[in-house]
This record gives C-alpha cells, sequence and structure tokens, in this order.
C-alpha cells in the first residue's frame, strides 16, 4: 500500500488534535492583565502539549519520508500511536484546569509515556517490515532520545507524587531534546543521493 494516505490522514488527526485542544481555552471574563493570571496553568498546559504534537508531527514526517510502502502491521502501530496522541487534550485540559494537581500531572506523563511507546512500536515495525539494512533502520541508528525518553517519563511520573514541579520539569526537559531538530533521516536521505549521484 502506498503511504499517503496514512500520511494524510496523520495529519490530518494531529491537525484535529491542536484544534481541539485550543478550543479548551476560554478567554477570561476581565479586560486586564491580572484576569489572564487564573488561566496561566492552562495556557502552559495547552504551550507544552502543542510543543509534543509539533514534535510528533516532525518526527512522523520525517520517518515516513524514509518509509516507501506500508502494510497492514504499520496501519494498526500508526493508529496506536494516534490512539495515545488523540488523548492529549483530555490530559491537557485536566493538568491544566486544576494547576497541576498531583493525579493528573502524573496522568499526564502516563499519555506521553505510552505515545512514546507507540512511536517505538511503530518505527520498530516499519524497520521490521523494510530490513536491518534499509534506510530508517541506518537513520535511527542507537535511537539514544528515544530509549531515554520513557525513562524520563518513569521518573517524571513517580516524581509527580513527591514534587509535581519536578515532574513538569522533566517533561519540559524531554520537550526540549527533542525540539532540537533531529536530521538523522535527513542526514541518511542526502548521503544516500549523493551516493546514487
Amino acid at each position: 500500500m502506498h503511504k499517503g494516505r496514512l500520511e494524510a490522514f496523520s495529519d490530518g488527526v494531529l491537525a484535529i488534535i491542536i484544534t481541539i485542544m485550543v478550543l479548551e481555552l476560554k478567554a477570561p471574563h476581565g479586560a486586564s492583565a491580572a484576569d489572564l493570571k487564573p488561566l496561566l496553568p492552562v495556557l502552559l498546559s495547552y504551550v507544552l502539549s502543542f510543543a509534543y504534537i509539533a514534535i510528533y508531527w516532525n518526527n512522523h514526517h520525517h520517518m515516513f519520508q524514509a518509509t516507501k510502502q506500508v502494510g497492514g502491521a504499520v496501519l494498526w502501530a500508526n493508529m496506536h500511536l494516534l490512539f495515545w496522541l488523540s488523548l492529549f487534550p483530555f490530559v491537557t485540559d485536566w493538568m491544566g484546569e486544576n494547576h497541576f494537581a498531583t493525579m493528573p500531572t502524573a496522568l499526564y506523563g502516563g499519555v506521553l509515556l505510552m505515545a512514546a511507546i507507540a512511536y517505538y512500536i511503530l518505527q520498530t515495525v516499519i524497520i521490521a517490515q523494510q530490513g536491518a539494512y534499509s534506510l530508517l533502520a541506518k537513520a535511527v541508528g542507537r535511537d539514544i532520545k528515544g530509549k531515554i525518553s520513557p525513562i524520563i517519563y518513569l521518573l517524571a511520573i513517580a516524581s509527580a507524587f513527591l514534587h509535581v514541579a519536578l515532574a513538569q520539569t522533566l517533561y519540559v526537559f524531554v520537550a526540549l531534546i527533542w525540539l532540537v531538530p533531529d536530521r538523522r533521516i535527513e542526514r541518511t536521505m542526502a548521503q544516500k543521493e549523493t551516493a546514487n549521484e
């Protein structure tokens, strides 16, 4: 099967997720800057989740640049990832509305963890389908960021029950390490094009 339909569907789902999240932002009833203060946790939660969705969209795009064909296993692995990403609006809203309380913060981390695992599964299924010497397999390499992120999420979830600010800091830290552009796939594709010239 051609990958175009999967990419278009995934892009649409991610666009809807962002739309749902932004619709949860309610304007304050007053017109002063002080009226924004109670909404700060909701806004900060939105910004963090928007960054995560942007990271997933970017990496998903790059992963499928290095993917030639998709089969049934890839389609289901992709749906698994989209399921966890579709929970972002719920956990974002719950965490923001409750001013980063322990349980919403821990659940937010649980969804981040499951999304990271789902992404890893998708990547693994694609590599298994295309072979250990495929372009994606070469580009991913040891995947240090992909392996360390779930560990940090687990630490953050545990931290939420001890010190919520530490959990939030860890969530932001993981987002920051992924915001730095990951050029492994682009670099591998460029090397392949150079070799083919």
